[in-house]
């Protein structure tokens, strides 16, 4: 036996349906300013964390003028010792 949905049933859940929806509304409205608050202040700990490792950073970059710190050490599979050819000593014609 099929049965049908009554009209009752049918508004019913309409009424239910509009009900979530405007507590919801409601609801996000009450807590939004919250939320918003929370994730600003996530994010300003967050860039300030990243600018004090960048201050840092910048702090033990600083260098006495004149002093020369190698950061890299040469490649040693580039060696100048390689035959690239025959040199030729020559002399300027006038």
């Amino acid at each position: 036996m099929i049965q049908t949905a009554s009209l009752v049933g049918f508004l019913r859940t309409i009424l239910i349906i509009m009900l979530i929806w405007y507590g919801l509304k409601i609801l996000s409205r009450l807590f939004a300013p919250y939320l918003a608050k929370y994730v600003v202040k996530k994010a300003e700990q967050r860039f300030g964390q990243q600018f004090g490792d960048f201050q840092n950073q910048a702090k033990q970059k600083q260098r006495k003028e004149g002093e020369t710190i190698i950061d890299k050490m040469p490649n040693s599979n580039t060696s100048s010792s390689k035959n690239v050819g025959e040199y030729i000593d020559y002399e300027e014609l006038e």
